[in-house]
């Protein structure tokens, strides 16, 4: 069991791990706490504060209140004063709006990128359709939120316009954040999701546009899983 502190809710895991040594302190900590709100250790409603997160971390509260502000402004917590920060809640139905605003960025993109972008560069994308599946397939789901996104990102970052992959990648990443009415999420939504990104590559590959069509409009009308 977590160990709790002034009463506050038990830590994620991810905090008494180690953080991987890639960016700057404050981005480690983002990634850790960002992979806490998808898996759900960072419960929707609870409010965690800065030094005590810090402390599960081994840094100062500094580096944890930096990377906490950045989600404010991500929509995932909002600042409690004198307290810490409190972690959004939200309902399904903002999960299918959220669904519903992607498909209309996504699909047109991904139907017009079927026409026009030659084989070669689709099956380049499979590696990272294979992270998926293999994240799925353990049911990590934090793992599978990276690999998910990195897959999205790749697909819309043939068309060449960054500022569509910016803001559907915002959007993808609020879309991840589990909804506090939801039912706990299951290893075999992962596995599905997983695999309607290699039917839609094998699709690609074989420019069978009618395929990709149903393939695409399927997968997001159950992004709000």
């Amino acid at each position: 069991m977590y160990e709790h502190l002034r009463s506050e809710p038990a830590v994620p895991r991810q905090a008494r791990q180690s953080v991987p040594v890639r960016h700057s302190v404050r981005g480690q900590i983002l990634d850790a706490l960002r992979s806490a709100l998808v898996s759900g250790e960072l419960a929707p409603g609870e409010v965690y504060s800065g030094p005590a997160l810090g402390a599960r971390f081994g840094v100062s509260a500094t580096p944890v209140r930096e990377a906490m502000h950045q989600l404010v402004q991500e929509g995932a917590v909002e600042v409690v004063p004198n307290r810490g920060f409190r972690v959004a809640s939200r309902g399904t139905s903002d999960l299918a709006d959220l669904a519903a605003v992607r498909a209309l960025i996504e699909v047109p993109t991904m139907l017009g990128l079927a026409r026009t972008v030659e084989p070669a560069r689709w099956c380049a994308l499979r590696p990272l359709a294979d992270a998926a599946t293999a994240a799925a397939a353990r049911g990590d789901r934090a793992a599978y939120a990276v690999a998910d996104r990195a897959f999205h990102a790749a697909v819309l970052g043939l068309s060449g316009n960054a500022q569509l992959v910016d803001v559907a990648g915002d959007l993808h990443r609020r879309a991840q954040w589990p909804a506090a009415d939801a039912p706990a999420a299951r290893q075999a939504d992962l596995v599905a999701d997983a695999a309607e990104h290699l039917a839609l590559l094998e699709a690609l590959i074989a420019q069978d546009l009618p395929v990709v069509r149903e393939l695409v409009r399927e997968h997001f009308a159950g992004a709000d899983r």
